[in-house]
Formats: structure tokens, sequence, C-alpha cells
């Protein structure tokens, strides 16, 4: 499980990040790109992978880790449960999502492979 405040933590600890509002949720940035968004409410975090990590992440478990519906999940777009997901998991598909929106220069020291 990871809590809001985790979940905030880690996606402001990557350079050059910050938070702004995005409808109802918050939005997190990076180069003026969002690389993920979190809903407090509904205790749920979307990132941003390619369709390839996407279906890597969403082998783990389709309950905690899923595609958007529609077209935005069909070009990456991730829902994570914050209740279910484990902590490491989080972190490797928050990183990566940094990683998939962050200039190379910023996003390559955090590259899990």
């Amino acid at each position: 499980m990871v809590t809001i405040e985790e979940a905030r933590k880690l996606a402001l600890s990557f350079p050059e990040t910050d938070e702004h509002p995005h409808f109802d949720k918050k939005a997190f940035r990076v180069k003026k790109k969002i690389f993920a968004t979190l809903d407090e409410k509904a205790r749920r975090m979307m990132v941003k992978l390619t369709p390839t990590n996407q279906s890597v992440f969403c082998s783990y478990n389709s309950e905690i880790i899923y595609p958007v519906p529609g077209g935005w999940g069909r070009q990456g777009a991730t829902y994570i449960e914050l209740r279910k997901v484990r902590k490491t998991m989080f972190k490797d598909a928050v990183t990566t999502a940094y990683c998939t929106v962050a200039p190379p220069k910023l996003g390559d020291p955090f590259r899990l492979v």
C-alpha cells in the first residue's frame, strides 16, 4: 500500500518536477509535460507509460495496475491503485513514467534498464 503523501513525495523527488492542479487532480510535470496525475479521492495515480511498458506493468496484476479506459489507455496512460500496490512496484512504475516523459539528460540516470 502507498499513501497519498508517499505518492506525492516520490513524484516530486525527480529533478525539475513540479506539481500543478489538473482539473480535480494533481499533475506532476517535468519540463511542462505530465508524467503522472494523482486522484486523492479515488486513491489512485495515473502514470504515462509507453504501450510496451504498460503491458509489462499490467501483467503484474490487472486489478492493481491497468490501462485507463479509452484512447488515453491505448496510448499508455495507466492507473495504479494505491491501496493495493506494493511500494517497490509503484516506485518502478512512477520512475518509468518519469523517464518516458523527461528529456534524456534528466531521465537517463533513473532508467531501470
